[in-house]
């Protein structure tokens, strides 16, 4: 009875696996058992208690209200929202620079060709800090004082004290505006298929005429919802500019950093993953009377996604974490408040690990979102 059961493969299988999670389980129940200990004989307080006290300390900038009277927790929320902001923009920008370079190397004309490969080699064989912490010397360094500041485009000024751009001012937050935002985007995307489909777009590039229309109606329903709501200029008023959004010499240097260096490896990816379609793809393109254009976005890129998002995964999962480096410049990401919040309560095993449980959750969310894509493309292309 018993040999019968040692020789079923499935139980050995099952019995590994079993006996492997415990001694894991007991190792890490022996592990924090012990560290709790002996802190407690330092007298050293452990727990989760000091999420309630006020922080008592600034956050330079941040996306959600932050105030020094509210609690560390909050100021914990503050920290992954600045992360949650910078990992997204990065990774669609990255990934629009990417698309171009990616094209880039695989264009026929040698110039276009030769500098975007000297663009990868370059960028991807230099470490992203060096990239941080050039562009933020360049930002602090390189752009005139404010009463000097460039004027590139109509409201839009580059000094050193940042750049300057028009933003809308509203009297309350209400997340019905980020949900109409949200809709207008997820519209333009469902719609980006039959328009494209079906040619009836008087614009040459949908996408683009889509998205500027999504803009138009998230603008037009902000200003709705908000009648107090308006557009606000930058204006220099005294020694600096007053109105309008300011992106600070440390945000505008992370973004650069950031989308630069991964825009290197996505183009790579992307130019990998068409490279890898047959060419008989194209030349059915050719042979029903599609244009290069067409025969790319209507049947190469379809294709390569199959290869191009599994290793897409993998970089955008990179780049969330790249976002600590942040650190480097002075952007208060969470990795930034981590640190201030240790020095202040000194709990620093209790903010490590909240520091791991939240980019594990972060990272987990990229990764079952992108599964769910790459499962609904394979869907799309088997039917």
């Amino acid at each position: 009875m018993i040999s019968a059961v040692l020789d079923n493969r499935r139980f050995r299988s099952w019995g590994g696996q079993i006996l492997l999670l415990g001694g894991f389980a007991a190792l890490l129940t022996w592990l924090v058992s012990n560290t709790v200990t002996n802190l407690d004989a330092r007298g050293i307080k452990v727990g989760f208690d000091f999420l309630w006290r006020r922080a008592n300390f600034p956050i330079s900038e941040s996306v959600l209200p932050y105030d020094p009277s509210d609690t560390f927790l909050w100021a914990y929320v503050t920290g992954v929202g600045n992360t949650l902001v910078i990992s997204i923009l990065a990774i669609i920008l990255s990934t629009a620079l990417g698309l171009l370079v990616g094209l880039a190397r695989r264009s026929k004309h040698p110039l276009t060709a030769g500098v975007a490969g000297v663009f990868v080699t370059t960028m991807r064989n230099m470490p992203l800090i060096v990239h941080l912490l050039f562009w933020y010397a360049l930002a602090t360094t390189a752009l005139p004082a404010p009463r000097e500041a460039y004027n590139p485009l109509p409201g839009v000024f580059l000094s050193l004290r940042g750049f300057y751009i028009p933003a809308v001012e509203l009297d309350t937050f209400d997340w019905s505006v980020v949900g109409l935002v949200i809709a207008a985007a997820w519209g333009a995307w469902r719609l980006r298929h039959r328009i494209i489909g079906t040619g009836h777009w008087p614009d040459r590039h949908p996408v683009l005429a889509l998205s500027a229309l999504a803009a138009a109606v998230a603008l037009g329903a902000v200003l709705f919802l908000q009648p107090g709501a308006a557009v606000s200029f930058p204006e220099m008023r005294g020694f600096n500019f007053t109105g309008g959004l300011r992106l600070s010499p440390e945000f505008a240097a992370l973004m650069l950093g950031l989308v630069i260096y991964t825009s290197a490896f996505i183009g790579e990816i992307i130019r990998g993953g068409i490279d890898a379609v047959s060419i008989g793809q194209w030349e059915a393109g050719r042979a029903i009377g599609l244009s290069e254009r067409q025969t790319l976005t209507t049947i190469i890129i379809p294709q390569a996604l199959r290869i191009i998002i599994p290793p897409m995964t993998s970089q955008y999962l990179s780049t969330v974490k790249n976002t600590t480096l942040a650190l480097a410049v002075g952007y208060p990401e969470l990795g930034l408040v981590v640190g201030t919040v240790i020095n202040q309560t000194g709990q620093a095993i209790e903010s490590i690990a909240l520091l791991l449980g939240i980019f594990l959750t972060i990272s987990i969310a990229v990764s079952l979102f992108m599964n769910w894509y790459n499962a609904h493309v394979a869907l799309v292309e088997a039917r």
